[in-house]
């Protein structure tokens, strides 16, 4: 059976040869088994039309290059709003808490505390100058590992000389994190 369709295909691909031999005095060379292919036309207005739903997988890019827009808020309120995102560091009776805020949202991006085990288990107090440089190491990797290595911090003046708040921005610096935004470029 097999053999019978070989066959076949050989009487086929024979045949078509011969048609396509060219005549004898024909003054033009003969096609036989391969062609070019036609070219497709461009359609302009479908290579150049964008899509109305796009949606940026990197919103962040544009913090990064410092062209996203900025949040002012009033001149009168006390933190500012004009950040990307901003550091806050507090202190209560017992523990040490960090938080990243962005500043479209008012819920917090990152979190470290001392409340957490894995951090409370390594620590001899929650609330000592050690306990606030381990947040503030902790907290430098975790912003690390989610991209956002430039930040506003800005201390209560009358707290930003103490022991505690120092080694809080020292673990951050050494962890790679920029306590600073630059500042917001104007394209026209």
């Amino acid at each position: 059976m097999a053999q019978s369709e070989l066959s076949r295909c050989v009487r086929n691909f024979l045949g078509h040869i011969q048609r396509c031999r060219p005549a004898v005095g024909a003054n033009h060379p003969a096609r036989c088994l391969s062609q070019a292919a036609a070219q497709p036309k461009p359609e302009a207005d479908r290579n150049e039309a964008v899509n109305p739903t796009f949606v940026n997988r990197n919103p962040r890019n544009l913090e990064q290059m410092a062209l996203a827009v900025k949040d002012r808020g009033w001149k009168t309120t006390w933190p500012h709003r004009e950040f990307y995102h901003r550091l806050v560091f507090y202190r209560t009776q017992h523990h040490v808490t960090a938080q990243v805020f962005s500043s479209s949202s008012p819920v917090p991006v990152l979190t470290c505390s001392t409340t957490e085990w894995a951090l409370k288990k390594e620590l001899a107090s929650t609330r000592c100058v050690a306990a606030c440089q381990a947040v503030g190491e902790v907290m430098a990797h975790r912003c690390q590992q989610a991209g956002i290595t430039r930040m506003v911090y800005r201390a209560i003046p009358w707290e930003y000389r103490s022991d505690a708040v120092q080694a809080f921005r020292k673990g951050m610096k050494e962890g790679g994190i920029t306590l600073s935004e630059p500042r917001r470029k104007y394209v026209s």
